[in-house]
């Protein structure tokens, strides 16, 4: 929290200012400027500084749309301290519509990168070295990957009374307590101590509007707790309480073949429910996929093809009492 100048990239922006900064990643085979835009408001008042993030994974459209909203709405415009917004970290992955960098790298397994190392590092190492040393707090929207589409989740760790606070403002249908992954976007923030929520939810190439509306009203939740939220937005409560997974398990395929869930994710189910049914292109062969214990499924494979091992549901198998 402070009224200082922000710096970033040699740009200096004063309390009660706008900038959009650009970052430039690097030239295109063709010589084009390849930049990321980061887009910057400041109150005149002090307060905390607010980190909102989306695209790590250039496929993952729904986090970009999320970021995109809060741009567009004037959301990013705090009552008070800083909200910094950068809807497309990887740029070339969004352009490309492919999770990775050009260079094959995931940018969440690259933090907190380096100045000298691949196309992704550099990238990581930037945000790493300037734009987190200026934040108190992260919100980073991400989606489900190859055809898995996740019910809207928090994920954060175990035992972190701050982040359990914001996750629950938030007001996701989950709070899904899961380790932080070595290289990733969410650990190195952990060991700069940056607090951060990551959200979680759709699937890849899809825009799904009842997602993007969980975590834009997510995003106003947490401003609204945190003093920053302009007097203009109404902030609306949740729809459901709070489900909050200390566990859970993939379901995997049995066989290969073509599939189709027939239970709706965020369902609780019984043991032995049907979930979906696993069939071949003639009609001779159809397998029941059931639940193996009660629990909550916030993850399900919508890939019309299967192949045996494929991940198919996630199932909570225990809940924080």
């Amino acid at each position: 929290m402070s009224k200082d100048i922000l710096n970033i990239l040699g740009v200096k922006v004063a309390p009660g200012e706008s900038s959009t900064i650009t970052f430039e990643v690097a030239k295109l085979h063709t010589r084009n400027t390849l930049a990321v835009p980061i887009i910057i408001e400041r109150s005149k008042k002090s307060g905390p500084t607010v980190l909102m993030t989306a695209g790590i994974h250039g496929d993952e459209i729904n986090g970009v749309e999320i970021v995109r909203q809060i741009i567009a709405k004037g959301i990013n415009k705090p009552k008070i301290g800083t909200i910094i917004c950068v809807p497309v970290i990887n740029v070339f992955g969004f352009l490309n519509m492919n999770r990775l960098f050009p260079d094959g790298r995931d940018l969440n397994r690259v933090f907190p990168g380096s100045a000298n190392g691949s196309l992704a590092s550099r990238v990581a190492n930037f945000v790493m070295k300037e734009i987190i040393p200026h934040v108190d707090f992260v919100m980073d929207f991400h989606t489900g990957g190859a055809d898995r589409f996740n019910a809207a989740q928090i994920r954060i760790i175990q035992g972190d009374e701050k982040l359990n606070e914001l996750a629950h403002v938030f007001g996701a249908p989950f709070i899904y307590y899961s380790k932080n992954l070595n290289k990733s976007f969410r650990n190195a923030c952990y060991n700069a101590g940056v607090p951060i929520l990551l959200f979680e939810g759709g699937k890849s190439f899809n825009i799904h509007s009842p997602i993007t509306n969980t975590g834009v009203n997510g995003a106003k939740r947490v401003l609204h707790h945190l003093g920053m939220l302009n007097r203009k937005f109404k902030v609306s409560k949740p729809k459901s309480n709070v489900i909050i997974i200390e566990e859970s398990k993939w379901l995997r395929a049995k066989y290969s073949g073509m599939f189709k869930a027939t239970i709706d994710i965020n369902s609780f189910v019984k043991k032995g429910d049907v979930l979906g049914h696993i069939t071949d292109p003639y009609g001779s062969f159809n397998y029941f996929v059931k639940a193996p214990n009660d629990g909550y499924i916030f993850n399900v494979n919508e890939s019309p093809v299967i192949y045996q091992g494929d991940a198919i549901f996630h199932i909570s198998t225990k809940l924080e009492a």
